[in-house]
């Protein structure tokens, strides 16, 4: 019997060490240097990722599948921080900083731009930046401005973001709209008129030949979606 004891120490041991083994920082570093860069394959441009290594004098114990995560609001870009966690063999989280830059095109004046008048093309261009140090909602496609209207008056220059955009009407009160009726296998169609002006996505009101009143979602070419 005390032989046997004596072996399950010895192969105990080295168990014994391996949980004591400090977590490798830079594993740490690579697990959210990937974490980030899968979190942005989305994103449009040249992404660039840097991560601050832990400190050093931390010394968790060793973690075989350490995760990252993102807090709840946190967003994958610009200045950011990442959660770590380990569950077993020893539970613990730190929390690390990391940069993330992506440079890419964006869409700003050419020249300044009048409060409420519908965008041209002549009046945009592209320029190229770190879009994740500018604020959320910039637009990146010259098709996505034109034809609508800035809710203030902008300088030649201004990046142009999603909110400061007033929608383009696509359908205008009293216009004869086309409601598309929409669900499994079926689509039908009929003439209404529209009871307010709409921007593309927005719920309008319709009438009805029949008198009956439809919201539906207004969709370009005076096009109204009810779906079922």
């Amino acid at each position: 019997m005390k032989t046997i004891a004596f072996l399950a120490l010895l192969l105990a041991a080295p168990l014994a060490l391996a949980d004591a083994r400090p977590q490798n920082p830079a594993a740490l570093t690579h697990v959210v240097q990937q974490f980030l860069q899968t979190q942005t394959a989305g994103l449009p441009g040249q992404v660039k990722v840097s991560v601050t290594p832990p400190d050093a004098r931390l010394a968790m114990p060793a973690c075989p599948a350490p995760e990252a995560f993102l807090q709840p609001g946190a967003r994958a870009w610009g200045n950011t921080t990442v959660g770590v966690r380990c569950t077993a063999p020893t539970a613990w989280t730190i929390y690390m900083q990391a940069q993330v830059s992506v440079t890419a095109d964006y869409v700003a004046s050419a020249v300044p731009l009048a409060q409420g008048q519908p965008i041209e093309p002549g009046q945009l261009v592209l320029l190229k930046g770190d879009i994740a140090a500018m604020p959320a909602g910039i637009l990146t496609d010259i098709g996505q401005a034109v034809g609508r209207s800035p809710l203030v008056s902008l300088p030649a220059g201004a990046p142009l973001r999603t909110d400061s955009l007033k929608r383009k009407m696509v359908v205008q009160q009293g216009q004869a709209v086309r409601l598309v009726s929409s669900g499994a296998n079926f689509s039908v169609s009929a003439e209404a008129k529209a009871l307010a002006n709409a921007g593309e996505g927005q719920v309008v009101q319709v009438r009805t030949a029949s008198g009956s009143v439809v919201s539906g979602t207004a969709r370009a070419n005076g096009v109204v979606d009810v779906s079922f």
